[in-house]
């Protein structure tokens, strides 16, 4: 069986994240910089690196500023389009509004959040999508705890501690690959996790892909700054025309 190569994506960047102030008081989230580059300059990169030539972004809350970051695309090796929302429409209302400014709204096509920082292989995601036939293939992250585990001995003796150990539980990572089929299924408001998942589930439509490779949802300022010291500590920069100008990063 030949892959067909998923060459388009679509971004939710609408979101305001208050619990990441003062980042967001006066920019949207995926213009948080880590590592001197805004979160959804790292998408961008990612999508870039692994063939896709057409980026929609999903856009509300100051969608000017990611506007004037990204532009047209062209400095990227891509075409970028903007579906702006002229009032929330929550993530499934977003996407739904934004894929029929997809570049082939009859193909399958990527889904990111708007705070996710990842490098794992888009093909291999997109080779298991197509060969499992789902409507929705879900990308899933180990999940690591937040918190120190103890280590108990028979007698409840702490013998010591792993800080944040990965447990045997995989999450939503934020990444899709969408078939076009599934997009009259969305919700016009709210979201398609709430919706459309729970039924594409019941109907066995809904594949996990477990992704290996770097992942973090950027949530928090706690996320920002440990995310940017991953970056600086391995040495992973992104050439200067993803560095946002100062004026887009605060």
């Amino acid at each position: 069986m030949t892959t067909l190569p998923v060459t388009q994506a679509l971004i939710l960047a609408g979101g305001q994240a208050t619990r990441m102030r003062p980042y967001t008081d006066g920019a949207p989230k995926a213009m948080v910089p880590v590592a001197g580059t805004p979160i959804i300059g790292h998408q961008i990169a990612w999508l870039s690196g692994h063939g896709v030539t057409s980026v929609t972004v999903s856009v509300g809350y100051r969608h000017e500023m990611i506007a004037e970051y990204l532009g047209d695309g062209s400095r990227f090796g891509m075409e970028i389009r903007y579906a702006v929302e002229d009032e929330p429409l929550g993530r499934g209302g977003g996407l739904k509004y934004a894929a029929r400014l997809l570049a082939d709204p009859g193909e399958a096509f990527f889904v990111l959040n708007g705070d996710v920082i990842t490098n794992f292989s888009l093909a291999d995601l997109a080779e298991y999508h197509e060969r499992r036939n789902g409507a929705v293939t879900v990308a899933l992250s180990p999940y690591r705890s937040n918190w120190g585990v103890a280590d108990l001995d028979d007698g409840d003796c702490i013998r010591g501690f792993t800080q944040s150990p990965e447990l045997p539980y995989w999450i939503n990572a934020g990444v899709y690959v969408f078939r076009p089929d599934v997009v009259p299924l969305l919700p016009d408001k709210g979201d398609h996790e709430d919706s459309t998942f729970p039924q594409l589930a019941r109907e066995g439509g809904l594949i996990g892909y477990r992704l290996s490779g770097y992942w973090r949802g950027i949530d928090t300022v706690k996320d920002v700054m440990e995310a940017s010291k991953e970056f600086q500590d391995s040495g992973r920069t992104l050439p200067d025309q993803f560095r946002a100008a100062p004026s887009a990063a605060h």
